[in-house]
């Protein structure tokens, strides 16, 4: 247990993630000491950070062995200064300085760096894609994000690199009059080890499946009413594994979409087929049949040892054959998923899998870090599974940047997520023209998303013609977040879903209509 000991200033909910990145297997425990006391709390021995936080000054004292001191004397790193109103610090500001402090502290303690430095944000491209907007080049915003943040050179002009990619994708969409929307299926054939979705083994709820079905197709019917005066230009079915589903339940749920939505303006349509242990023909022909025209299929490793250990119970030949008749029906638009760091798994494992994938020459790849939820089994048998833990994600993640670039691949999009290997990222690689629209929209927050089904969250996306193209403009947690976004989820459980589903499209209601 690390004690994080603060007092003055609350920093508490900005300094947490910093820790979890460098002490992923502790847990911290935050304690307030009032402002202006001299006794305080007792400092205790061992591991410990003490933080005294003025307005004016930072101190930072770690364990046994380092002290450190930080102010705000000669602090130029933003044109404005360190202050909004004279004696009141920034926030931001105020916040990037402590974390850069407490950063080389730690990373002194441990011997550790981080890729991304301070950044512990979900989408660090955001900050980049607001400083191209405002016309910096690319070597002053990878200059910025290593002086600013501690980011290492490699992962600035990654986000560089996203970023131009992803401006390029949105370059003359509307975001006030498009919408996208997502379909969510909870069901799998099995859960994974590392999952922490609102995943559901279809076995145990095959009762159930029918009366999911019903409740969804009211809500797709419900939802569609309420954006009669929008423009839909994308559609995203996940989960779960959406083709855990027959092929005529996905066929009725599809026919109520383009019964309900006009599809004028539609650009994409995805599925993830993403468990090949849940692909027919029979399924892929009506998808293609009825207007879907990308999906997934995800191995996540070609290493049949590791899919046997994380749960995965199809073969690396199902993977093969799945995406074979994918294509013999048609489809020209694949996406493969990938894991970098799983269990057991060496950086030699990983080479094996891309050149498996090279062999089957996928539209896109999408490269994930493991990332260990609280909610996932994986991390619920850490004692049994804990030293099989691979140690290479990082170079797994060089590995394929390397690779994808020799291969014709451009990184797309990008998204972190909390207890990733190595505090790495997730990262979508695409030839031109074979880009993922739906994902590009969902992590940049650019316009609003309608989402149905179990654990569904929708967004509402209100934008301002002042800033340019509906994006970016207040800094929120080290990211910069377009003017306003208002939330409604549903519930995650699919008994409570069937249950509740009309205070599901309550909720839609008062979201999107205010009602």
């Amino acid at each position: 247990m690390i004690k994080v000991i603060m007092r003055g200033l609350d920093y508490g909910q900005d300094i947490g993630p910093l820790i979890r990145a460098f002490f992923p297997e502790w847990d911290y425990k935050i304690e307030y000491d009032a402002e202006g006391t001299t006794a305080g709390i007792q400092v205790p021995e061992g591991v410990f950070l003490k933080l005294d936080l003025k307005p004016d000054r930072i101190k930072v004292n770690a364990g046994e062995n380092f002290r450190g001191i930080g102010k705000f004397d000669n602090f130029s790193e933003t044109p404005e200064g360190c202050y909004k109103n004279e004696g009141v610090p920034d926030r931001r500001m105020y916040r990037n300085h402590l974390h850069r402090l407490v950063y080389k502290v730690l990373s002194e303690l441990t011997g550790k760096t981080l890729p991304w430095g301070t950044l512990t944000g979900v989408r660090p491209t955001k900050q980049a894609l607001e400083m191209e907007r405002l016309g910096y080049d690319h070597n002053q915003i990878v200059t910025y994000f290593g002086n600013e943040y501690l980011a290492s050179e490699r992962k600035a002009n990654l986000a560089v690199k996203v970023t131009e990619n992803e401006r390029r994708l949105l370059a003359g969409m509307s975001f006030e009059d498009t919408y996208s929307l997502y379909v969510g299926v909870p069901f799998c054939p099995s859960i994974c080890l590392y999952c922490s979705f609102s995943s559901y083994p279809l076995k145990q709820y095959a009762t159930s499946v029918e009366a999911y079905v019903s409740a969804l197709l009211k809500e797709i019917e419900e939802t569609a009413k309420l954006f009669e005066n929008k423009k839909l230009v994308s559609i995203y079915f996940g989960g779960g594994t959406p083709t855990t589903l027959s092929a005529e339940q996905l066929e009725t749920i599809i026919k109520k979409i383009k019964s309900c939505f006009n599809l004028d303006h539609l650009k994409e349509w995805t599925v993830e087929a993403g468990r090949p242990d849940s692909i027919t023909r029979e399924k892929l022909e009506t998808l293609k049949r009825l207007g879907v025209n990308r999906i997934s299929v995800n191995p996540q490793t070609m290493k049949q040892e590791t899919l046997d250990l994380i749960g995965r119970r199809h073969t690396v030949e199902e993977t093969v054959e799945a995406f074979k008749l994918a294509r013999e029906t048609g489809f020209d638009n694949i996406n493969m998923d990938l894991i970098a760091g799983l269990n057991g798994e060496t950086i030699d494992d990983f080479k094996y899998t891309l050149s498996e994938l090279q062999k089957l020459n996928p539209d896109s790849i999408t490269v994930h870090t493991l990332a260990v939820k609280r909610a996932a089994r994986l991390n619920e048998k850490m004692d049994e599974y804990g030293a099989s833990m691979s140690k290479d994600a990082a170079l797994m993640t060089d590995y394929a940047e390397k690779f994808m670039e020799e291969n014709g691949y451009e990184p797309y999009y990008l998204y972190r997520q909390k207890n990733m290997s190595d505090n790495l990222e997730n990262i979508g690689y695409a030839r031109p023209g074979k880009e993922g629209l739906y994902n590009v929209l969902i992590m940049e927050e650019c316009h609003t998303i309608a989402a149905c089904g179990p654990g569904a969250s929708s967004k509402l996306v209100r934008t301002d013609e002042e800033y340019g193209a509906g994006f970016l403009n207040e800094a929120q947690d080290g990211e910069y977040v377009v003017r306003k976004i208002e939330r409604c989820e549903n519930v995650k459980s699919v008994k409570d879903y069937i249950e509740r589903i009309d205070e599901m499209i309550e909720r839609k209601h008062k979201l999107f209509l205010g009602e």
